[in-house]
């Protein structure tokens, strides 16, 4: 139902700290109507190439400065990812991704205060990466 506000379009790239490539971020709106504490994030998970990302190489961030675990996130109620504002999604892995293509699946599950069940948006894109 939310799933063209999962991954969004041209926000794949490499990260390069101090000339090295620690891994690759994307951005990715939330899948409900309204904002959230980070605390009702459900979960995110990142496959590249049909190879999912480990729980623990996720760091997610509303403001690119402050960044949290997964397992962090669950007890984050001061932070607030707003409707129409891109949480940042960070993956560490050495080297990044390699130059080319590659397929990207991103999901997103969030809880909200009154619907029983998690919202889940799920969106595969290619990526071409320079």
């Amino acid at each position: 139902m939310f799933d063209n506000n999962v991954f969004l379009e041209n926000t794949c790239k490499n990260i390069v700290e101090a000339d090295h490539v620690t891994g690759f971020v994307l951005k990715t709106n939330i899948t409900y109507y309204r904002g959230i504490p980070l605390s009702m994030v459900n979960d995110i998970g990142v496959e590249v190439d049909g190879e999912k990302v480990a729980r623990e190489d996720i760091r997610c961030s509303v403001d690119e400065v402050d960044w949290f675990t997964l397992d962090e996130m669950e007890t984050v109620t001061t932070y607030k990812w707003e409707y129409g504002e891109p949480l940042t999604v960070r993956v560490f892995k050495e080297g990044g991704l390699s130059a080319g293509s590659h397929e990207i699946a991103l999901d997103v599950i969030v809880r909200t205060a009154y619907i029983p069940v998690p919202l889940a948006g799920h969106k595969v894109r290619t990526v071409e990466i320079g």
